[in-house]
């Protein structure tokens, strides 16, 4: 028989288009390795044994492209290494060989990159990781290094098969005895990688869903093993061990292969495991791959290399580790304990550069900036407060006193938040100093964020000075005569919604010095209206206003050599003390803690639907009692013209049903003023036994005979809304009552509903609300500059006190910061995240 003549070796020509022609097919594919069959590192291992032979494929090998190990890679790093491929394809020019008298001159390895290089730099990333990251706010591989894991997977507990419990996350090191992919599902459409791992102690069923590729892998793994001799593949497998039909088994765990079985530089298993916040396209193996790949980076002989921005004196007196051994404790902690030690040293930096921003600006603003000196209670502001029907609380008293002293110097204009619990009387002491303004001669301005409640303060107002008031006055202004003025006092509303004959006539009237007080919206920083003798703006609900809003308010008096006008922010939410000094902490607080005297507190119950008509026949029993409720109609949109037809669908429903016989009136924003106006009139002179209304009502509304308020669909709200709408009952001598009303009610919804049934305390109420939610949606917009706190927590409010010191301790014996560099490059880097209440 004769033997056949050995294959000729394809020519070199043939192989590379081979290859081209691979790599056009995944890329069709999706890099889905199904262009060779078997998968493409076999023909890859073919090509890797004519390195030798071949100088084009030898470019390849010498560049690592040919041992990959394309199966186990994702599809983007797949499409990478493709890339890569042709790149080096291309520059390796399919020339014939070089001569052999000359020798190819060797490609110099591209440098390492820098901990400040961008994130491409990166093996682990590619171009299309690149924009993904980039929404992340990442773009360095400092980036990374700063990019901590929002929490850890404790896979630490390490166990051998005996010892595994079912419902628990664990670590077992294992032998790999046998792997296959089996069908599953209706028809079997569902791929599933099996395997049976073992150790000493047993054997056991591990399954992966959705991952098809992993078969080959371990197979893969098993052959290599068996080839070096070492027998069977070590794994490390971290994740829930459950029982299926009556077999204990792990679903789906994280797993690396492993040579050393007491190896500590696992990436997903076998430790406390980060996982990093990620965006689609980013899953958590890839994110953590390429966060470690960074930490590596910025390392030296294998320990995070990171400069210090803690002076040492500082560090070592107050028990804090080192700034690199910090981050790498938070990325992979030894145990929780370190992870938390080193989150209390990377919170501590957070707050103390923080406090330096704040304080740095405020200094600034002191230095720059001179104030409008008022004397402090006038004449006609001590007859305003004598004729309310009420003395102030000592809450009140003192935040008028505190915010007094500030008006009365020149040295520098006020910047103060006046907080309180709903009902507290906030307006009552905002008005006061807008008066004394007036009483100097000066203008006044209170802006709100809405048009509804810019009228609810104008109403307001109007209502405080009731009995002073004018004879002569229209739907948007009104004047009142206070002892020791000359001339009577104007007090008028511009919103975006004023007319244009009625806006040209606010504006002469301004020009003319005739308009006093100006309640407004935005319309208020329009480049047409003009203060020119601004002395006091105040701001409400201010964290729902842009750093330039407020500026530009408090630019309306200040601008040329002018001094600015004083600043007084009033926050109708209380704010809990940790996020105050956080984010308010260069601006001066006064806290009104308590309710008028005499008020009972408010009794709040869940209603579930079905009791829905109870509800309602309360109502008419508290009518026949001679008292008043309100209605709050569901929260279904932001839109204006939604809420108004679902009122008004309610209005006759209830007209026509429960309450029929009792008078009901209907209020929504749609409304115009004067109607609003006549409305909450009838109200108040108990002509309405109920008010059918949208959340309108939330703030400025103050009816001592009204003690039921019946909020339906009370899931859809806030917790802080639900908590003013409560606050407009209970404000009289009757017992008062607020009614939450809901259908199907989320795990949510159930624990903020829960949190206001069992409280009246405004302020552990925000306590709650900032927890739930977390400070952005605390404020609910980005734009009033609160800080990114990735490691600072509420719960540190000793380390933001002391923070605080240290911040005034720095800059009192060093104001520039020029003996602390890091720390002065860190404020600068951080100060565009601070609220800009004093620029």
């Amino acid at each position: 028989m004769t033997s056949r003549p050995p294959t000729a070796p394809k020519p070199r020509a043939d192989r590379l288009r081979a290859l081209r022609n691979i790599l056009a097919m995944e890329t069709a594919n999706g890099f889905a390795d199904r262009a060779v069959s078997g998968g493409l590192d076999g023909f890859l291992r073919t090509l890797l044994g004519d390195a030798d032979a071949d100088p084009a494929i030898r470019w390849l090998a010498d560049h690592g492209m040919l041992s990959v190990g394309y199966g186990e890679l994702d599809a983007t790093m797949r499409e990478r290494w493709a890339r890569e491929t042709e790149r080096l394809l291309a520059t390796s020019g399919e020339a014939p060989e070089p001569a052999p008298r000359r020798a190819p001159r060797a490609q110099a390895p591209p440098p390492a990159p820098t901990i400040d290089a961008p994130v491409l730099r990166l093996k682990s990333v590619t171009r299309a990781h690149v924009a993904k990251l980039a929404k992340m706010g990442v773009e360095t591989v400092r980036d990374l290094v700063f990019l901590f894991p929002n929490r850890h997977l404790d896979y630490s507990q390490r166990r051998t098969v005996a010892q595994v419990r079912p419902g628990e996350d664990q670590t077992i090191v294992v032998s790999l005895w046998e792997a296959r992919q089996v069908k599953m599902g209706r028809g079997g459409r569902l791929s599933v990688t099996e395997a049976v791992v073992g150790d000493e102690t047993g054997n056991l069923r591990v399954v992966w869903f959705g991952q098809p590729w992993l078969t080959q892998t371990l197979l893969r793994a098993m052959a290599k093993a068996s080839q070096s001799g070492k027998g069977n593949a070590q794994l490390v497998l971290s994740g829930r061990v459950v029982v299926f039909n009556g077999r204990t088994q792990m679903e789906s765990p994280e797993w690396e292969p492993l040579d050393d079985p007491d190896a500590a530089d696992l990436v997903h298993t076998g430790r406390l495991v980060p996982v990093y916040p990620s965006t689609e396209g980013l899953p958590a193996r890839t994110m953590r791959r390429i966060v470690r790949e960074a930490l590596d980076t910025a390392s030296v002989d294998g320990s995070l290399r990171i400069e210090d921005t803690l002076p040492d004196a500082l560090r070592e007196r107050l028990g804090l580790i080192a700034l690199s051994e910090a981050v790498a404790q938070a990325h992979y902690p030894d145990s929780i304990e370190t992870k938390e030690t080193a989150r209390v040293r990377l919170a501590f930096d957070e707050l103390l550069v923080l406090q330096l921003a704040v304080a740095a600006k405020r200094g600034n603003g002191q230095r720059k900036a001179k104030g409008i000196p008022l004397a402090p209670m006038p004449e006609p502001v001590r007859a305003f407060l004598g004729s309310l029907p009420f003395a102030l609380t000592k809450g009140q008293e003192t935040a008028l006193a505190e915010a007094m002293d500030d008006i009365a110097t020149a040295e520098r204009p006020m910047s103060r938040l006046l907080q309180g619990d709903v009902g507290a009387g906030k307006t009552v002491v905002a008005l006061a100093l807008l008066l004394t303004a007036v009483a100097a001669g000066h203008q006044g301005a209170l802006m709100a964020p809405t048009e509804v409640l810019a009228e609810q303060h104008f109403m307001n107002l109007r209502l405080m000075l009731a009995g002073l008031e004018e004879p002569s006055q229209g739907a948007a202004w009104f004047s009142v005569r206070l002892p020791g003025h000359d001339g009577p006092i104007t007090i008028a509303l511009l919103t975006g919604s004023t007319r244009a004959a009625a806006r040209r006539e606010l504006r002469q009237r301004i020009a003319d010095g005739e308009l006093d007080i100006l309640v407004g919206t935005h319309a208020l920083i329009q480049q047409e209206v003009e203060l020119p003798n601004l002395a006091l703006a105040v701001v409400d609900e201010q964290h729902r206003f842009g750093v330039l809003q407020r500026a530009a308010l408090r630019g309306k008096g200040g601008a040329g050599d002018r001094p600015d006008p004083h600043l007084l922010l009033m926050s109708a939410t209380p704010i809990p003390r940790t996020l105050a000094l956080t984010v308010y902490g260069d601006l001066d607080i006064s806290t009104i803690p308590e309710l008028p005297a005499g008020r009972k507190a408010i009794q709040t119950r869940f209603v579930p639907a079905a009791r829905a008509e109870d509800a309602e026949r309360f109502l008419v029993e508290q009518a026949n009692a001679g008292r008043q409720s309100f209605v709050v109609c569901p929260l279904i949109d932001e839109s204006e013209a939604v809420l108004a037809r679902a009122a008004t669908v309610e209005y006759d429903r209830l007209r026509e049903t429960t309450l029929a016989g009792l008078s009901v009136g209907l209020l929504h924003g749609r409304l115009p003023l004067a109607e609003k106006q006549a409305v909450m009139d009838r109200f108040r002179a108990g002509e309405l036994d109920v008010l059918v209304t949208t959340p309108v009502i939330e703030v400025g509304i103050d009816v001592p005979n009204a003690t039921v308020m019946l909020i339906e669909g009370a899931d859809r709200f806030g917790l802080a809304q639900l908590h003013q709408l409560r606050g407009r009952v209970g404000r009289g001598e009757h017992q008062s009552y607020c009614l939450l009303l809901s259908e199907a009610v989320s795990e949510d919804a159930k624990e903020r509903l829960a949190v206001l049934v069992g409280t009246n305390d405004g302020f552990a109420i925000a306590e709650a609300d900032l927890r739930l939610r977390g400070p952005g949606d605390f404020f609910g917009t980005r734009q009033s500059g609160l800080p990114s706190l990735r490691m600072a927590t509420l719960d540190d409010r000793d380390l933001l006190a002391t923070a605080r010191d240290e911040a005034r301790t720095l800059l009192a014996a060093d104001p520039g910061l020029s003996a602390h560099p890091q720390l002065a490059e860190a404020v600068a880097h951080y100060a565009t995240a601070v609220t800009d209440d004093v620029a």
